[in-house]
This record gives C-alpha cells, structure tokens and sequence, in this order.
C-alpha cells in the first residue's frame, strides 16, 4: 500500500481538512495544557480528568478520524469528518448563544470548524 495524495482539488481540499483535524488531535494528544490554555480553560489543582478528556476524546478521536480519512482516502471517510466539524460548529454556535460565549477565541474556532467542515463536505457532495 502506498501514501496517497490527491491530485483532484476538491479531494485535496478534503484531504487537507482531514489533515488539519489530525494534526489538531495530535497537538491535544500530547500537550492538552498546551491546548487548554490557548483555549483559556483551567485544570483544577489534584484533578486530573480535564487531562485524560483532552487526550482521550479531543486528542485522540481528531487524530483517529483525520488519519482514517487520510489513509483510506474515501469519500464516505470524508462525508465523516466534515460531519464531525459541522456538528462541532453548530455545538460552538450553540455555546455562543445560550452561554455568552461570545469571545473572540470562539469566533475563530467557530470560522475554523466551519471551514473544516465545508471542505471535505463540499468534496463529497460534488461541489468542488
């Protein structure tokens, strides 16, 4: 089996996106107050399961689904990650309007989901 890179712009698009959501995995995986901090969340002192959360569910579920994408290159793998970001965007929306989260870090997540999201999603339904 070898490495794959697409060459077709809307499948590089896509592939990129994946790319990003692993990349984003890996930095959570390893460095979670790293993370937490350019987030501005804080880890409470003797309590350790914000940092098992990081890495388990924000680190290690990004890293799988990016790198999945990646090596299968298929389009239902990338149907899954624009899915995963497009939810994670209408989650931040959510917490912009009912918890007034409406904070400048919020609003680059929220453009950075959202492309992320567009990307592979465009791709797969044909549009680029």
């Amino acid at each position: 089996m070898e490495f794959y890179i697409p060459t077709e712009t809307g499948e590089f698009l896509a592939f990129c996106a994946a790319a990003a959501a692993a990349l984003i995995g890996v930095v959570m995986l390893f460095a979670p107050r790293l993370t937490f901090r350019a987030a501005g969340i804080g880890i409470a002192e003797g309590r350790r399961g914000g940092l098992a959360e990081a890495r388990s569910t924000m680190g290690g579920m990004h890293a799988g689904l990016g790198l999945a994408a990646i090596l299968l290159a298929q389009p239902m793998v990338y149907l899954a990650v624009g899915a995963a970001f497009a939810l994670a965007a209408f989650g931040r929306i959510l917490s912009i309007m009912s918890d007034n989260g409406a904070t400048l870090y919020n609003w680059v997540a929220l453009l950075v989901q959202a492309a992320l999201a567009i990307l592979p999603l465009a791709y797969v339904f044909g549009m680029i």
